[in-house]
């Protein structure tokens, strides 16, 4: 969705409450007591989306006011403020969140949404997104948060591994290959990520954990390669961190037989 649809989304929500505010302004503004607090985006996890993946979350947040909740809404958007945003999200269920009163006080307010990788999302849409929100009282207090919560939108990534030759004879050399890829919602294939520092970890047969060897950085095609010296038996693997585009991946472990 664009910001259209989240400007529509949000007037709407305030026509229906009779609230006299600005629409999806990027200023945050309070009137009153009432409060929004809680937020949490797809519990707490980063949204991670394939080539095609469509997925569903939600977003839950606490809205009080001494009168009571009226009304609550948040939208989801992707740049440096609301104004201009390049993409964003409205609830599927309408224009305003569900909110079930727990006291007199204080209602617990939940919304789904519903974002596609292929039809939704560009490439550049990856990364830190923010909740726009509103929330209004019975005596019509309210109180308008431009950034309530930040939250990921990543691109799926895959890694592999490959250690040659094997079996390989104690002293002589390995050469430990694989590449870092991930999702482009445009294109629906995974190119390589480029310029990233990617961990060479061994585990030693027998043991729990891997330990890190060394960092390799990716290069065209997000290929990785580099040498170690063959000394015990144990499986190799890359381990990738993430950033915020992109999420943490640790490629199959690859065991190596040395003799």
């Amino acid at each position: 969705m664009r910001t259209r649809a989240i400007v529509a989304a949000v007037s709407g929500a305030l026509a229906l409450s009779a609230l006299a505010v600005p629409a999806a302004q990027a200023a945050d503004v309070t009137h009153g007591d009432t409060k929004i607090s809680n937020v949490v985006v797809n519990g707490g996890k980063a949204i991670v989306l394939g080539t095609t993946t469509k997925k569903t979350f939600t977003v839950t947040f606490t809205a009080t006011d001494n009168s009571g909740i009226k009304m609550a809404l948040a939208v989801l958007y992707h740049g440096a403020d609301i104004d201009d945003s390049d993409n964003g999200a409205v609830p599927n269920e309408g224009q305003k969140a569900s909110c079930t009163a727990v006291s007199s006080t204080t209602s617990n307010c939940k919304e789904t949404f519903t974002v596609q990788a292929d039809t939704d999302l560009l490439d550049a849409h990856a990364g830190t997104w923010k909740v726009w929100a509103i929330a209004q009282g019975k005596d019509n207090d309210y109180v308008q948060r431009e950034n309530v919560k930040s939250f990921y939108i990543q691109r799926s990534s895959k890694l592999t591994v490959n250690a040659a030759p094997e079996p390989v004879k104690k002293g002589k050399t390995i050469t430990v290959t694989g590449a870092l890829t991930r999702a482009s919602w445009q294109t629906g294939k995974y190119p390589g990520y480029t310029g990233q520092p990617v961990k060479l970890q061994f585990k030693k047969k027998g043991a729990t954990a891997y330990t890190t060897v060394k960092t390799v950085t990716t290069t065209t095609g997000g290929a990785l390669k580099t040498t170690v010296t063959a000394s015990v038996d144990g499986a190799y693997r890359y381990s990738f961190a993430g950033t915020t585009t992109t999420p943490a991946v640790n490629a199959t472990g690859d065991s190596v037989d040395v003799q």
